[in-house]
C-alpha cells in the first residue's frame, strides 16, 4: 500500500478485488479508512496452551500435540471425524461433526493446535468441533504461545468475520502511520487517553480485553467530541440567524389561554412556558427540547405555545408519530378550544382523498390555524401560508431529515420538540446539543402512584395477578394487556396478541368485554377500538406496544405486560404511563417467563421507582 492515502478503495487491498469490494460496500466499507472504522463488537479469547494432562472439564483451553489417529465415523443422522491428539503428558479425543473434508486434511504425525471447550468423555478429555490450525513441520508451535483475543466483526452472508479480519490484518500495519492525532497532547493527558493511532491498533489487535476497552473509550471520546463540535457550529449558525416571526404574549392573551386549560399550571410547567415565551418573542428561531416524564403535562405547555402563536396570526403544525396519537391530540385540542375561533385540522395518511385535498387547500390559504398530523405533514404537496411554529411530539421517532423537511415549509420557523422518554441531561446535551433543553421535573397534583409488581412463571403468582385484574374490572375499572407480537411466531416462543385475546375471552377474562388493538390495523379501525375502550364499552384492551404513547383513558387502572423481559426499561416505563391517569390507585403487573436473577434484578428497577430519569440512567 506504500504511502497511498487512507481514502484508497478497499478493492485494491490484498485478497479483495471487485467482487469482494461490493460485499464490503454492503457494510458501508469503501475505503481503507472505512475498513479501520469497522470495529469488532466482541473478541474470542484464545488462551495460552496447556499440557493435555492438565486439562479440566468445562473450561475453554488450547492444546498443542501430535495427531495419533484419524478415522471417519457415520452415525444415524450425521457423520463425523474423530482424532486422538497426544503430547508428553497425555492424550485427548477430538471430534468434528459434518466436516468430512478433514479426513484427507488431517494426517497421523501432524502437529495441531486447537482451542475449544473441554468435555468429559468417560474420564477422558474431549473436544467437540474445536477451532484448529495445522502447523508446518519446521514451525515452532510455541513461538507465539500466549493469550490471544481474536476480533469478531459485524459481517454478512457474503462476507464473514474471518474474511474481514484477514483483510484488516493485511492493511493495518501500513495504514496505521497515516492516522493523524486530532487531540492536543494536554487534553489527551488530562483525559488519560491513548494516542489515536494506538487506539485503532488495539481495537483490531488487542493484547488484552483491558487494551480493547481503553481503545474503545478513546475512539468513543473522539466521536462524541466531533459531534459536540458539529452541534456547537450549528448552534452558532442558529444564533446569528434572523427573520423568525416575533410572537408576543400579552397579559390579555395569557389570561385567555389559561382560561382554556382545564387546570392550573404547575411551577415546572410555568418555567417551561416562560422559557418558550421568551424564545418566541425573538426574531431568532426557537430551537427547544421540552423534556418531561410520562404525565408531566407537556401537552398543556405545547397548547400554550400554539395559542400564543395563533394569537399573533401564525400557523402551527404538530407532528406526531402515529395516527392514534394524532387523532387523540386533535380531539384534545378540540376539547380545549371548544367555542373558540381557532380553526383546526387533522392530516394523516389514512384520510379520504377528498378530505385531504380540502385540508391542504385550507392550509395553503391560511384558513387553518393549527394542524395535527403524522408523516403526512412531510409530503411535498403540503404548503402553509404563514407557518410560524412546528411542534414535534415524541421527537426520537423522527429522523433529523424528516424534522428538517417540515421546518423548511416555513421561513425561519420556531421549533419545539417534546419527548416523554426521560434522557439524562448530559446525554440530552450530547444527542440534542443544537437544542436548548427545558425539563418538566414534577407531575401535576392528583396523579396517582402506580404500584408495579413482578410476576414470575409460577401458577400461584399468575393466578393471583389475574384475580387482581378481574377484581378491578368488576369494580368498573379498565385494563390493558400488552403482548410483544401481533400473531404467533414459530421462531419465537412468545404469546401473541391476536391468539391471547381469544384465550382471555374464553379463560381468565371470560364474561368481560375484551378488545384488540395492534399496529397492523387501519387508522379507522384503531380509532374505533380506542373509542370503544374510552367509552367503557370494552373493559380490557389487548394490545401490542402501539399504546406506548397517546392512549389516555383515565378509567384504566391496571396493566399486564406479558414477556416483560423482552422490553427495555424505558419502554416499560412508557407503557406503564398509560395507567394512573385518573383518580384511582393503579398497578402494573410485569409477567416474565424468566426466573433467573439477572432478569429479576433488571426488572426490579421498574418495580422500585416511577422516576423516569432514574430508570433511563439504569437502562
Amino acid at each position: 500500500m506504500g504511502d497511498r492515502p487512507l481514502g484508497m478503495s478497499v478493492q485494491f487491498l490484498r485478497g479483495v478485488g471487485p467482487a469482494r469490494a461490493a460485499a464490503f460496500a454492503a457494510l458501508g466499507i469503501e475505503t481503507v479508512a472505512d475498513l479501520l472504522a469497522h470495529l469488532p463488537f466482541r473478541y474470542d479469547h484464545i488462551p495460552k496452551s496447556v499440557p493435555i494432562g492438565h486439562l479440566r472439564a468445562d473450561v475453554v483451553a488450547t492444546i498443542v500435540g501430535g495427531i495419533r489417529s484419524v478415522r471417519a465415523s457415520r452415525g444415524q443422522t450425521r457423520g463425523s471425524i474423530k482424532a486422538v491428539v497426544h503430547d508428553g503428558t497425555g492424550a485427548c479425543h477430538v471430534r468434528w461433526f459434518n466436516s468430512s473434508y478433514l479426513r484427507d486434511k488431517l494426517q497421523v504425525g501432524q502437529t495441531i493446535r486447537l482451542t475449544g471447550k473441554v468435555e468429559d468423555g468417560d474420564g477422558k478429555a474431549c473436544f467437540v468441533n474445536p477451532a484448529y490450525r495445522l502447523l508446518e513441520p519446521e514451525e515452532d508451535p510455541f513461538a507465539d504461545d500466549g493469550d490471544a483475543f481474536v476480533p469478531v466483526y459485524p459481517a454478512t452472508a457474503q462476507l464473514s468475520s474471518a474474511a474481514i479480519r484477514r483483510v484488516v490484518a493485511g492493511a493495518l500495519e501500513q495504514a496505521l502511520p497515516q492516522i493523524e492525532e486530532i487531540l492536543p497532547e494536554s487534553l489527551r493527558a488530562a483525559r488519560q487517553l491513548p494516542p489515536r493511532r494506538t487506539a485503532v491498533a488495539r481495537m483490531h489487535a488487542p493484547t488484552s480485553l483491558e487494551d480493547a476497552g481503553v481503545a474503545r473509550r478513546r475512539l468513543a471520546y473522539d466521536e462524541l467530541l466531533l459531534m459536540q463540535l458539529a452541534m456547537q457550529l450549528r448552534r452558532g449558525q442558529m444564533r446569528v440567524a434572523r427573520g423568525a416571526p416575533r410572537i408576543t404574549t400579552t397579559p390579555i392573551v395569557d389570561e385567555r389561554i389559561r382560561a382554556r386549560l382545564p387546570f392550573a399550571l404547575t411551577e415546572a410547567q410555568e418555567r417551561a412556558v416562560r422559557a418558550i415565551a421568551a424564545d418566541l418573542n425573538s426574531d431568532q428561531p426557537m430551537t427547544r427540547l421540552l423534556q418531561g416524564d410520562v404525565g408531566s403535562g407537556k401537552t398543556a405547555v405545547a397548547v400554550y405555545a400554539a395559542l400564543t402563536t395563533i394569537a399573533s396570526r401564525g400557523q402551527v403544525a404538530m407532528l406526531l408519530p402515529t395516527e392514534v396519537l394524532a387523532q387523540q391530540t386533535f380531539e384534545r385540542l378540540t376539547a380545549y378550544l371548544a367555542g373558540s375561533r381557532v380553526r383546526m385540522a387533522l392530516l394523516t395518511g389514512g384520510m379520504p382523498r377528498a378530505a385531504r385535498a380540502e385540508a391542504l387547500t385550507a392550509l395553503a390559504r391560511g384558513q387553518i390555524d393549527i394542524v395535527a398530523g403524522t408523516h403526512a405533514l412531510l409530503e411535498p404537496d403540503v404548503h402553509f401560508r404563514r407557518l410560524a411554529l412546528v411542534i414535534v411530539d415524541e421527537q426520537h421517532r423522527f429522523g433529523v431529515s424528516q424534522r428538517a423537511r417540515l421546518r423548511e415549509k416555513g421561513v425561519r420557523t420556531h421549533y419545539l420538540v417534546m419527548t416523554a422518554t426521560p434522557i439524562p441531561r448530559t446525554l440530552a446535551m450530547t444527542l440534542y446539543g443544537d437544542l436548548d433543553v427545558t425539563v418538566i421535573d414534577a407531575l401535576p397534583p392528583g396523579r396517582q402512584p402506580i404500584a408495579t409488581r413482578l410476576v414470575g412463571p409460577g401458577d400461584p403468582e399468575r393466578s393471583a395477578a389475574w384475580d387482581e385484574v378481574r377484581r378491578r374490572l368488576t369494580a368498573g375499572e379498565q385494563a390493558y394487556i400488552v403482548y410483544p407480537l401481533v400473531e404467533e411466531s414459530e421462531a419465537l416462543d412468545l404469546k401473541a396478541a391476536t391468539a391471547e385475546a381469544e384465550n382471555l375471552r374464553a379463560g381468565a377474562l371470560a364474561g368481560f368485554a375484551v378488545g384488540l388493538l395492534h399496529g397492523r390495523m387501519s387508522g379507522p379501525e384503531k380509532s374505533a377500538v380506542i373509542e370503544e375502550f374510552r367509552a367503557g364499552r370494552l373493559q380490557a384492551l389487548v394490545s401490542t406496544t402501539v399504546i406506548e404513547v397517546g392512549v389516555d383513558v383515565p378509567a384504566a387502572t391496571v396493566m399486564v405486560i406479558e414477556h416483560a423481559e423482552r422490553y427495555g426499561l424505558s419502554q416499560l416505563h412508557q407503557l406503564r404511563g398509560r395507567v394512573g391517569r385518573g383518580d384511582q390507585p393503579s398497578c402494573c403487573l410485569l409477567m416474565t417467563e424468566l426466573a433467573g436473577e439477572p432478569a429479576r434484578q433488571r426488572l426490579g428497577v421498574i418495580c422500585a421507582t416511577t422516576d423516569g430519569f432514574r430508570i433511563a440512567e439504569a437502562d
